[in-house]
């Protein structure tokens, strides 16, 4: 079926996307345990190491949301959720993927693409003397409208397995 073809390709590509990040991570460590070391051992401190490693956050955060969302694994208040049977969690799903995550996304992606375009135009660069130089803030802004991109990449994939639950167990109560 060609929307299994789809969905296998769009997780993949979110699989990578998330597993190339999470070595981030441990990069994020490593520069935080220089700095450490660098300021408290040698006396040394640099702008633009410590603004590295918020920059090392924000990708990890925003790039790894449709990687968690893949897994199911981010905040859920799933009082009712877990208790559900499969049919009305793929329901559940693929409301919420289509009424909220989807418009939510959208809104993000295109109300952020002014604030990023901006940022690229003039170059942005760091306030800070000996902060990160152009066009490291401008990369940072563009992590907003790709987390909007790759979680209406993830939503895809959520509403093509949703449907295709509530697709079969229509079929089998139809069959009966």
């Amino acid at each position: 079926m060609i929307l299994n073809k789809i969905k296998n390709y769009l997780e993949s590509f979110i699989e990578i996307i998330g597993k190339s990040i999470a070595w981030l991570t441990l990069f994020m460590v490593l520069v935080t345990f220089l700095i450490v070391v660098l300021r408290y051992v040698f006396g040394i401190g640099w702008i633009a190491l410590q603004e590295s490693v918020v920059w090392m956050h924000a990708a990890v955060f925003m790039l790894g949301a449709s990687y968690t969302l893949r897994y199911d694994e981010h905040v859920r208040v799933d009082i009712f959720y877990r208790d559900m049977s499969l049919k009305r969690r793929a329901m559940v799903d693929f409301l919420g993927t289509v009424l909220f995550l989807i418009p939510f996304s959208l809104f993000t992606l295109f109300s952020s693409w002014d604030y990023v375009a901006s940022s690229w135009m003039i170059r942005e660069a760091s306030r800070e003397v000996g902060g990160l130089p152009f066009p490291f803030y401008s990369i940072l802004k563009s992590f907003i409208p790709l987390m909007a991109s790759t979680l209406i990449i993830q939503s895809i994939v959520i509403i093509i397995k949703s449907s295709s639950i509530l697709l079969a167990k229509c079929n089998i109560e139809n069959k009966a």
